[in-house]
């Protein structure tokens, strides 16, 4: 079969059907794994929930003399998990990773290990779903923002489970994570569902694989991030209401205690955040390549074009106030928080509200 003769194919509503199918089971299945995490953060290591107060009062030298008379006998001393300390961006206190920074005691292990168990299956069903889409009508399964949002979702799980099979400490990600993937595909199985079918002429090209795969891998890191960095905004008060001898309130306390240091929260979402932009300046380049051959230009301030420069840029300037003495911490962190706002508006905002040549929404 040549490629005109694909591309000119009939949908195959069959398969269209179980993709569909797959779709609304992963979402069946996302929503007990976010059972289960809440399970895990509302009844586990709730006896921990004083490490923060702890390593910033005098109380963490009382408690560090035991220690240093056992060490002084030649005894061994035993941390408790997380055993991670590090060192806030301003260099004024060194604090513990809360217990949900790895999961935490027994009981807060069983609920995670069943709520990653979940968000696996849910995540090999929902592939399934953005598999049977393409095979479906024998191309990209992204040629709309149906189709896009599913396999951004799914993308997004996937950079998660990679990340806590490579780094132990991210359990904290995954309730976050699971609540806002079913957000995500229920606005897309809502609003922006689209019936298979085939492309506009002008998408008929290899640069969609490419292009198209990168802008999604990168939204995908660049959502992990986000998410990373609106946490270490909300740890860091915590931390800085503690260290300012304020008392936070039961639940305040229980849900920040499971997360992990300011510090470590920022360090992960700089770290996240610039390992990915090499690649989203790649990815405007590849779509300005491809202007050039749909189009015959490579550039014409299409409103698509004009709000991936604006995101390119807003992601330059966060990396370049992080490499600045005075943008570090919460000044750096509302920029990258505009940045993703960028992107954001640069899917949903321009392929809902502004028409241009990448009107493709399907909507």
């Amino acid at each position: 079969m040549n490629l005109a003769t694909t591309l000119a194919a009939e949908p195959n509503e069959d398969l269209a059907h179980i993709s569909n199918v797959l779709i609304y089971s992963a979402m069946a299945v996302y929503l007990l794994a976010f059972f289960a995490h809440m399970a895990e953060w509302l009844f586990g290591s709730r006896s921990k929930v004083a490490r923060t107060a702890a390593a910033l009062t005098a109380g963490k030298a009382e408690a560090a003399a035991p220690a240093v008379a056992a060490r002084t006998k030649g005894a061994t001393a035993t941390l408790e998990r997380p055993k991670v300390v590090t060192r806030s961006v301003t260099g004024a206190r060194d604090v513990p990773d809360g217990p949900g920074a790895a999961a935490g005691d027994e009981k807060g292990d069983l609920y995670g290990r069943i709520a990653v168990s979940l968000t696996v299956l849910a995540f090999l069903l929902e592939f399934g779903g953005v598999l049977t889409r393409a095979l479906s009508v024998q191309r990209a399964p992204w040629g709309n923002m149906y189709e896009f949002s599913i396999t951004f979702s799914t993308v997004a799980v996937g950079v998660y489970l990679v990340l806590l099979a490579l780094k132990k400490n991210i359990a904290w990600l995954g309730l976050p994570l699971v609540t806002t993937i079913l957000l995500d595909l229920g606005l897309a199985v809502t609003v922006l569902y689209t019936s298979s079918d085939q492309l506009v002429p002008a998408l008929h090209s290899y640069w969609l694989w490419i292009h198209v795969s990168t802008a999604i891998f990168c939204g995908a890191v660049f959502y992990v991030g986000f998410v990373a960095t609106m946490l270490y905004l909300f740890r860091d008060s915590y931390e800085t209401k503690l260290q300012n001898g304020g008392q936070p309130g039961r639940f305040a306390t229980s849900v920040m205690e499971r997360l992990p240091a300011a510090a470590s929260l920022d360090k992960f979402s700089y770290r996240l955040n610039a390992a990915i932009f090499p690649l989203w300046t790649f990815t405007i380049i590849a779509g300005a390549i491809w202007a050039g051959d749909a189009w015959g230009r490579y550039w014409g301030w299409d409103p698509k074009e004009v709000w991936s420069f604006i995101t390119w840029v807003a992601y330059a300037g966060y990396l370049h106030a992080r490499a600045t003495a005075g943008w570090k911490g919460r000044k750096a962190a509302y920029l990258a928080l505009i940045a993703f706002a960028c992107w954001l508006f640069n899917y949903y905002g321009v392929n809902i509200f502004v028409t241009g040549k990448h009107s493709y929404a399907g909507v």
